[in-house]
């Protein structure tokens, strides 16, 4: 049984990362969940696929978080998303306590926060005892923008219009940061 996190790559169907992507390329002044240092663990579709495949084959049983060992800072994730968009995005922190007064939904409305300090803290070492192998996730970022601008057109999903703030209130919350 293969109990995967967040899935992110070429041909998401739910939206978060091309979200990023589409706000990173937008470029000014990008609402983000702080803070910057914490650790999030989504994991490459294509990485999971190959471990799904390679554990179907082999004779080991049980269950498996699949989650990226490693992971990567929200500021490195955002980072990444700056840099293969060429955007002039800069990102202005925002506490958890700012964004719930302001009635941000998490993990819709600013893609990948969450609050609940257990969701990015998932340990996937018995996965990759067993042949987990995960790409470095700036690839993942990197693959999915060529993805996008090579006309990738996501699978018809009603939760890919779920994700991203608009823009107005975006302004709003950044607004009352000062």
């Amino acid at each position: 049984m293969l109990r995967s996190g967040v899935i992110l790559g070429p041909e998401e169907y739910v939206g978060r990362l091309p979200w990023w992507l589409a706000r990173g390329a937008r470029g000014g002044q990008v609402l983000a969940q702080a803070p910057a240092e914490r650790h999030i663990q989504p994991v490459d579709v294509r990485d999971v696929a190959r471990f799904a495949v390679d554990q179907a084959a082999a004779t080991t049983t049980g269950a498996y978080n699949i989650t990226h060992p490693e992971g990567i800072t929200f500021q490195g994730f955002l980072d990444a998303c700056f840099a293969v968009t060429h955007g002039a995005g800069r990102p202005v922190w925002a506490e958890p306590a700012l964004l719930t007064e302001q009635a941000v939904k998490q993990w819709t409305e600013l893609p990948l926060w969450r609050t609940h300090e257990e969701v990015w803290s998932v340990d996937s070492a018995r996965a990759v005892e067993d042949g987990l192998r995960c790409r470095p996730l700036v690839e993942t970022i990197a693959d999915t923008w060529a993805w996008l601008q090579a006309d990738g057109r996501p699978v018809d999903h009603p939760r890919w219009a779920e994700h991203g703030i608009d823009p107005d209130k975006e302004a709003k919350v950044l607004a009352a940061l000062g």
